[in-house]
Formats: structure tokens, C-alpha cells, sequence
């Protein structure tokens, strides 16, 4: 090797080092940063032959290398849009609410609502999700990813579609022989028993309907359901009333033994309540369950007062938005102050086939790369991919304790790299001092 080949070796040796001087620092300075992946230098042997044509000459070259694939610890947070992916997998992020075209991908799940309550995390990357809809009980998620929002969600309501009776009919009532279907509701029988239950509409309303029942025979009751409120909401006005009616039987245990003579016996009977268009309600239909054939668990008839012991209709009236929770499947959950909650997005994980691949960008971010692979889409815990842990985040994956041992050692190989410099420099002054 000549002195100007050790010249050139002592250059790269400085440079190589200030190269892992560099990734070290900016390790120690990302410790605390959510998500961030620690990087490592790798050194590789140059020879003299590639460049210069002396093949016992070697220098030295230096690549900072990230481990994308490395997971960090999971560490509790307070707020439950902070989210940390355990196992494989990348949140999907864009850097504008507004432009969903450009797509970035991150471990840092530090979300929070910004001013029109999109959730971006610090480095200010949005978090795309699938937006869910629900109507009339059918739920659909998109295929198109948007922003996802917590903040544009205004109450909501849900109609009563199920109704569970438990009641006693006096078995010893007399019996009205000559009852005729709507007889009740026209005001010409008087009912034996009769309660007024209240359901939901679709606008989360509160609606009056009366269940009146007489005996019309052994064993045998006939039932009449009216609507008592405002008549204007029906179809037909007062004369869609009774909106259901039919009749019960029971055993001689008094227990339920059929619902409007089914076949096979049921203790079910659905009805629809016919709004009008000028209501502005939706068509409702409800099922009321009178209990389990055969058994005492619902509608009886034994000879004590007739009484209602429970009616339990689902639904809910308004409620506001109280807060929202994001399961480990990625689904995000709005919760209601009248108890109801409802999926609102569904946030993917995407995955690669070689995550080292990416190319790191500033955020502590990444995009996908001819190296890496295509993302792949998936719900969260199938697929491949990891699962949401709400109310986490995930650590940055520097060890301090490997970086500050690193810094010494680059700071005795620099400083090694160094005396090649001045050794070769007082080498080549002598030299220079040969007399002619």
C-alpha cells in the first residue's frame, strides 16, 4: 500500500466512523420518540483493487441500516385513540385530511383529534379507516379509505324493533263469549286487562302503544294492540288501529301454549306500526316476545290479578356522542349517553413482505418501496396482521445503554483513524526532506 494509499484508507476510516457517530447520536436523540426504529451501522471492506488497482489495499465503507421490523415495548397511555399495533403491521396515514392519494405508514399511534376531530398523530400523519354504516339493522364498510373522524357524529336513536311481556291474565275473568276482532278498540268490549307500553321511533320518540287483552273462552284470549298517539302518525289515521291483534291460548297449567294458533306453537307475534309519510318515520316493525311455549317465563294464566310483572322494549331515545373506543380488531366505537354504541370506521393494519424494505421518511413514517413490497390490507389480527391495543403505545426500540457504548467505540476508532492522518503526514514530510 502506498502513503498515499494509507492517505485515502485514514479518510475513509474518518468518515465511516462519523457516519456511525451520526446514526448513534440520532438514536440517543429518538429514545423517547413513539415509534421510532433504532438504527445500526454497517461496516463493509473496500478494496483498493475496485478502485484504484492495488489489490493488498483496503478502506472502509459505512450504511446506516433501520430496523423497521424491530417491535418496541407497549407502554400504557392515557387516552383510548392512542393505539399500538402488537405483532406485525403498519398503520395506514396520509398527511392531509383532504388528500387521501399519497399513503404513508407508521407505528407511532400518539393519535388526537385536531379541530375538526380527524385523528392525527404528533408528526402530523391522519389515520385512514373504513367508514361503517348502519341502516335498517344492515351494516356496511366501505372499500374506500377516509380520514378517520370522532367529531362529525351528532346524537343518535334507535327505534324499538323487540319487545319482551311478562304478565299474569286472571284465569277466572268472565268470559266474553261474543267478542269480535277490533271489538276492543271500537269501544264495544271492555278489556279485562289492558297496560300501555311506550316504544322508540326512528327519531328516537317516545310512541304510546295499548296492549288490551279479554277472555273469550277456556284457556283463550284475545289480544288488541293500539296505537294511542297522535292518530295523524298512522296511515289511516284512528282507523289503523288495532295496528296488531290475534289471539293466546295457555295450558291448563297455565302455562303459554300458542300465539295466534302457529304452526309449530311459538310465543312470538311481529307486527308493523304503519306511519304516515307526513310522521317523516321510518316503517317499524316489532317483535314481541310473550315467552317460551310451554313454560311461565313470559304471558301466564293462573287465577291471580292480572298484573304486568315486565315489558322490555329495545331501542333508545337520543343520546350524545359521550366518548369512543377502538377495539383490538380495529373497529371504532362511538358511545352514546342513551347506552347505545355504534361502529363508525374500521381501521386496517397493512403489512409488507419485507418491512426493512421501506424507505424512512421524517415522523417516523415510511413509504413503501420496489424493495419492500406492496401493502397489504388487513383486519387487524387476521391475515398476518397485528392487533390494536387502545389506550397503548409502542416504545421507541433504542437500547441507551448499546448507543453509548457505540459512541466510545466510534469515538477510539475515529481517533485511531486519525493517527493514520498525522503518521502518514510526518511519513511523507520525511520524505519530503530527502536531499535531492
Amino acid at each position: 500500500m502506498s502513503l498515499y494509499g494509507a492517505l485515502l484508507t485514514g479518510v475513509a476510516g474518518l468518515s465511516a466512523q462519523s457516519e456511525a457517530l451520526s446514526v448513534s447520536s440520532a438514536n440517543i436523540a429518538n429514545v423517547d420518540t413513539v415509534g421510532y426504529k433504532s438504527s445500526q451501522t454497517r461496516f463493509a471492506t473496500v478494496l483498493a483493487s475496485t478502485v484504484s488497482g492495488g489489490a493488498s489495499e483496503a478502506s472502509v465503507s459505512a450504511t446506516p441500516v433501520q430496523n423497521v421490523a424491530q417491535a418496541g415495548l407497549l407502554q400504557a397511555a392515557s387516552s383510548p385513540t392512542d393505539l399500538a399495533i402488537s405483532g406485525n403491521g403498519f398503520f395506514v396515514t396520509t398527511q392531509s385530511a383532504t388528500n387521501t392519494a399519497n399513503l404513508f405508514y407508521t407505528q407511532a399511534g400518539d393519535f388526537a383529534p385536531d379541530g375538526n376531530g380527524n385523528l392525527v398523530n404528533s408528526s402530523g400523519y391522519y389515520l385512514l379507516g373504513y367508514p361503517v354504516t348502519t341502516a335498517a339493522g344492515v351494516t356496511t364498510v366501505s372499500s374506500t379509505l377516509a380520514p378517520v373522524n370522532v367529531a362529525a357524529l351528532s346524537g343518535t336513536a334507535q327505534a324499538t324493533t323487540s319487545i319482551t311481556l311478562q304478565a299474569n291474565l286472571q284465569s277466572t275473568s268472565a268470559v266474553d263469549a261474543a267478542y269480535a276482532a277490533g271489538d276492543m278498540t271500537a269501544g264495544n268490549v271492555q278489556p279485562d286487562f289492558t297496560r300501555t307500553i311506550n316504544v322508540y321511533d326512528s327519531q328516537g320518540g317516545s310512541q304510546p302503544l295499548s296492549f288490551n287483552f279479554v277472555e273469550t273462552g277456556a284457556n283463550t284470549w284475545a289480544y288488541e294492540v293500539d296505537y294511542t298517539g297522535n292518530a295523524n302518525n298512522l296511515t289511516s289515521g284512528a282507523a289503523s288501529n288495532p295496528v296488531a291483534q290475534g289471539t293466546l291460548t295457555f295450558n291448563s297449567d297455565g302455562t303459554l301454549a300458542n300465539v295466534n294458533g302457529a304452526s309449530p306453537a311459538t310465543g312470538n307475534l311481529t307486527f308493523s306500526i304503519p306511519w304516515s309519510a307526513s310522521s317523516g318515520l321510518s316503517a317499524q316493525s316489532v317483535t314481541v316476545n310473550m315467552g317460551t311455549v310451554g313454560s311461565s317465563n313470559g304471558m301466564t294464566q293462573f287465577d291471580s290479578p292480572s298484573t304486568l310483572t315486565n315489558a322490555t322494549p329495545n331501542g333508545a331515545s337520543v343520546g350524545n356522542l359521550t366518548g369512543v373506543s377502538v377495539t383490538s380488531d380495529g373497529s371504532v366505537t362511538a358511545q352514546y349517553s342513551n347506552g347505545l354504541n355504534t361502529v363508525i370506521y374500521q381501521i386496517p393494519i397493512a403489512t409488507f413482505a419485507n418491512p426493512d424494505g421501506l424507505t424512512p421518511i421524517s415522523g417516523t413514517a415510511y413509504q413503501k418501496t420496489l424493495n419492500s413490497g406492496t401493502a397489504i390490507l388487513n383486519t387487524a389480527g387476521a391475515g398476518g396482521a397485528g392487533t390494536i391495543k387502545s389506550s397503548e403505545l409502542e416504545q421507541s426500540t433504542v437500547d441507551i445503554n448499546t448507543e453509548f457504548t457505540n459512541l466510545i467505540t466510534s469515538q477510539n476508532a475515529y481517533s485511531a483513524a486519525a493517527r493514520i492522518l498525522t503518521t502518514v503526514n510526518q511519513m511523507l514530510q520525511t520524505l519530503d526532506q530527502i536531499p535531492a
